[in-house]
């Protein structure tokens, strides 16, 4: 299975790919989208082609998106989830199943706490994903959200397993 992992932002979107193999996870590549433009919509669609492009390239059988967290700043927060619209839209129109995760549940899945920083969690992805070169930090963010995913879909893979083989 390959997983896409994206976390949504509007200057920066990070993006990474896992391959996934029983218990055995691989790195494929990472980056950052980085919008372009003063106007917000030329910004935004900077983001969906760069993104259309990271889909096209690597081919993910899924895809996964970190949740919007709501802060004091509200028109911020706007922005981020218009970007996170992008996130959700283009895994969407591939075809693929998305899954969205809070940060805290990301955080928890990759590192075992979920309130660790940011340094605990791209540690966490390098001890996970040995020799990678991350691109920056919100490819680790999004590294660590398609490991995230990986994991709930192998548990709903083994819950799925044993309900057919209890009715069986």
């Amino acid at each position: 299975m390959r997983v896409l992992g994206i976390d949504p932002g509007l200057r920066n979107l990070g993006w990474g790919v896992i391959d996934v193999l029983g218990s055995r996870i691989t790195h494929v590549a990472n980056g950052t989208c980085h919008s372009e433009g003063a106007d917000l919509s030329v910004r935004l669609l900077s983001l969906f082609d760069q993104l259309s492009e990271v889909v096209a390239q690597f081919a993910p059988d899924t895809a996964a998106v970190e949740k919007t967290f709501v802060n004091k700043d509200g028109a911020g927060t706007l922005k981020l989830g218009q970007a996170r619209g992008i996130a959700m839209l283009v895994p969407a129109r591939a075809g693929l199943e998305i899954g969205e995760y809070a940060p805290n549940s990301v955080k928890k899945a990759v590192v075992g706490v979920g309130h660790a920083d940011k340094k605990q969690v791209e540690h966490m992805v390098r001890l996970q994903l040995p020799g990678v070169k991350l691109d920056s930090a919100d490819a680790a963010d999004a590294l660590a959200i398609a490991i995230c995913h990986s994991f709930y879909c192998q548990t709903a893979g083994r819950l799925d397993a044993a309900i057919k083989k209890a009715g069986a």
